[in-house]
């Protein structure tokens, strides 16, 4: 399994963080491991909403699991060989937002082998993330 948190604070409103943390489509603007991201339908951004996305190579489709605007919002992704789990909770605070991402892959069956290998190139990837996703939120900085 590999796990990594990120936890920074905004100018935006809760709600406008959890509009843009939400919408999976804004990934590709702060994740460089996604390059794309699409909504499947023309639905509502709401629980049950799905995105494919292409991240590090791989095919996936993620599914709103949980979505309690503008608190938290949880994304899963399963297929055969992973399942990519991501927690998305904001938090009101002076000034704006506080944004948590907890971000978990655990490996599948006969790949689990390489759960060690792939923490550590997941810290890799989610760091360069971390520093997308502050220079993508307005005045964002890292939060304690």
């Amino acid at each position: 399994m590999a796990r990594h948190v990120i936890t920074t604070q905004t100018s935006l409103t809760p709600d406008e963080a959890f509009n843009y943390m939400s919408d999976m489509r804004n990934f590709i603007d702060w994740d460089p491991g996604v390059s794309s991201a699409v909504m499947v339908g023309d639905g509502e951004i709401e629980k049950g909403a799905s995105f494919d996305l292409r991240a590090s190579g791989a095919e996936l489709r993620y599914v709103l699991v949980e979505f309690d605007r503008p608190n938290r919002v949880v994304a899963e992704a399963n297929t055969s060989r992973l399942r990519s789990y991501d927690i998305i909770e904001i938090e009101a605070v002076d000034g704006g937002s506080k944004v948590s991402y907890d971000a978990t892959i655990e490996l599948k069956g006969i790949f689990k082998v390489f759960s060690p290998a792939l923490a550590l190139l997941f810290d890799r990837i989610v760091a360069k993330a971390e520093a997308g996703l502050r220079e993508a939120l307005p005045n964002a900085v890292k939060a304690s």
